[in-house]
């Protein structure tokens, strides 16, 4: 059955937060607020909890979904690096809008899909989802949409796509910047760093979301940014 949880109502939102941990730990879906837009959330090391997040959103597994972290630690624990150069822009933007695709550590027990040995990882702004992190570790998360829709900037447009494919929703209001016009893309940046350990190594940002082009150039410098 699904339920939605009103996050600005303090017994809501501890209720809310307690469905929605037990929702992971059964393998199921939660809807989650971040900075950007909502995400829909699984236990990012239980293969049948990512596959039914990819169904959920009729998405295929060429497209894996990125990792929610609650902080610097866990990039340390499931990249196998990281670059000087991740750890410049991480402490610039992260928790926010920043994505950062890096070479995931072989140890790692998951499957979230043809990744190819990498993971994107990002520590999102919003004080509800770092709490639920905190407490469920890391959670494969996608924009809470069926894909080729727009990306849900509210819970009930999320439940109007997902519906009851989802156990718990997590309701924080409208998420994300409202200048942002339809055609932009609302979500995070995506940067992939994954080729910096070659002689000619530079960070690729793949895809253009809230945080500019030219902020990450600021940051590492034009001469690492493809």
């Amino acid at each position: 059955m699904t339920a939605v949880y009103d996050c600005s109502v303090e017994s809501e939102l501890l209720e809310g937060l307690r469905a929605a941990r037990g929702a992971i730990g059964r393998g199921e879906l939660v809807v989650i607020p971040t900075d950007t837009v909502y995400g829909v959330a699984a236990d990012a090391f239980r293969p049948a909890a990512v596959q039914r997040l990819l169904d959920a959103k009729e998405r295929g597994r060429d497209a894996p979904p990125p990792v929610l972290i609650p902080g610097m630690p866990t990039l340390n624990a499931l990249a196998e690096t990281v670059p000087e150069v991740v750890e410049r822009l991480v402490k610039e933007f992260w928790p926010g809008a920043l994505t950062i695709i890096v070479e995931a550590r072989e140890s790692l027990a998951w499957d979230l899909g043809d990744a190819r040995g990498t993971v994107a990882l990002r520590m999102p702004a919003n004080r509800h989802t770092l709490h639920l992190l905190a407490d469920t570790g890391p959670l494969a998360v996608s924009s809470a949409n069926i894909s080729g829709m727009p990306a849900a900037r509210t819970a009930a447009d999320a439940l109007a796509m997902l519906g009851d494919r989802v156990s718990v929703y997590l309701d924080a209001g409208s998420v994300g910047d409202a200048s942002i016009d339809a055609v932009a893309d609302p979500g995070s940046t995506i940067v992939d760093a994954t080729n910096l350990h070659l002689p000619e190594g530079k960070l690729r940002i793949v895809r253009h979301g809230v945080i500019p082009d030219a902020e990450i150039v600021r940051v590492v410098g034009a001469e690492l940014v493809s």
